[in-house]
């Protein structure tokens, strides 16, 4: 089943940490394009030119997902950086998500593993501050309704999470709503049956 809502982070948002005299700047992104990943961490790139490194790693879709991400070490050796960054951003249970981590070295070697400590603990930090929004995909449904069915139509529609964009009377009264994919299906089956099948819809469309 796909998910068609889920955590995102709610903004950008950045923090320090440090590992024997190396500052480790953890950035965290909501993207929700492979496109819009790159393009982030090209401006990240561009605001630290002089860093020893700028490891990335994006996930694109669901919490966990493995078919949009990406990574790079950027000349750490390698899979200290990017694999672990990505590993902890799939188990965050968060979406739609980049984060770029730049290291300025401070003169003492970490090894192989305190390098893969150090890129988790920074990502894992940033994540604890993280403020997470709702990542929902909308829909539009419109259709002609009778002037009797109004009333009882506009009560039931906070069910299914409704915002209602466009209201028009003439004949019969022409509704447009705006609402979350997965109710569409379960708010045509109620209209349909609350009106015996004599509403007509006309519109539908993802926003």
């Amino acid at each position: 089943m796909i998910l068609t809502r889920y955590p995102i982070p709610a903004e950008t948002l950045r923090c320090e940490t440090e590992v024997k005299h190396s500052r480790f700047i953890a950035t965290i992104e909501p993207t929700s394009t492979p496109e819009a990943a790159l393009s982030f961490i090209s401006k990240i790139k561009q605001e630290f030119p002089d860093a020893t490194h700028n490891c990335w790693a994006y996930l694109i879709g669901p919490p966990g997902s493995t078919d949009r991400i990406g990574l790079s070490d950027d000349g750490e050796p390698h899979g200290v950086a990017g694999k672990p960054m990505l590993t902890t951003i799939q188990h965050s249970g968060i979406g739609d998500i980049t984060v770029v981590v730049t290291r300025y070295f401070g003169g003492t070697k970490l090894g192989m593993g305190g390098m893969v400590k150090a890129y988790t603990h920074a990502v894992n930090t940033a994540l604890e501050q993280l403020n997470i929004a709702e990542k929902i995909n909308w829909t539009e449904l419109s259709f002609k309704i009778n002037y009797s069915l109004l009333d009882h139509i506009e009560r039931m529609l906070p069910e299914f999470e409704v915002r209602l964009i466009d209201k028009q009377f003439a004949e019969q009264i022409c509704l447009t709503l705006k609402l979350p994919e997965e109710n569409l299906a379960p708010l045509r089956t109620r209209l349909t049956d609350m009106s015996s099948g004599q509403i007509e819809f006309f519109k539908e469309e993802k926003s």
